[in-house]
């Protein structure tokens, strides 16, 4: 195995790590940082448990080798607070109890985080289109749809409906 170093941001801070660049960002983070917000889900980039944001666009990172995200900026769940605050999404998302198990969340809100990022004001369907490809198994997908519409609001600078 050949090890190198792989520099990035990792949720706003320069990081470097060596290791084997062919290892799966997932593991990286699961296994070397402990942050564990990013679920392993199919393991085959079809669920989106696994999703996070390199230069804010969500990507699959069960798929992805660590040497794929050298120079970029990669963003889990919890790098999206600041300063002890939620992310609008993150509080929207407990808000309207939109986690049930809590285990396709992160990947659901950093893929809104990324839709929002490039349509501050979506319809209600194009929020069902922007999240079709992460999958819910308890069915919270009604109340996912609300607490990314009020977050949308919120991010705007409204308030919540």
């Amino acid at each position: 195995m050949m090890e190198e170093t792989i520099r990035f941001k990792l949720n706003g801070v320069d990081t470097e790590l060596v290791t084997d660049p062919n290892q799966i960002l997932l593991w990286v983070l699961r296994n070397h940082f402990g942050l564990t917000g990013t679920k392993y889900g199919c393991g085959i980039g079809f669920c989106g448990a696994c999703t996070v944001l390199i230069d804010n666009e969500p990507a699959r990172s069960c798929m992805m080798p660590v040497s794929d995200v050298a120079g970029r900026s990669v963003v889990t769940i919890e790098g999206l607070e600041k300063d002890g605050k939620l992310h609008p999404l993150q509080q929207a998302f407990i808000d309207h109890d939109a986690l049930q198990c809590g285990f396709c969340t992160p990947g659901m809100v950093l893929t809104a985080a990324g839709m929002l990022d490039k349509n501050p004001s979506p319809t209600r369907e194009e929020i069902v289109a922007g999240l079709e490809e992460n999958l819910c198994r308890c069915g919270a997908h009604k109340r996912i749809i609300e607490a990314v519409e009020d977050a949308s609001g919120v991010m705007r600078g409204g308030n919540v409906k």
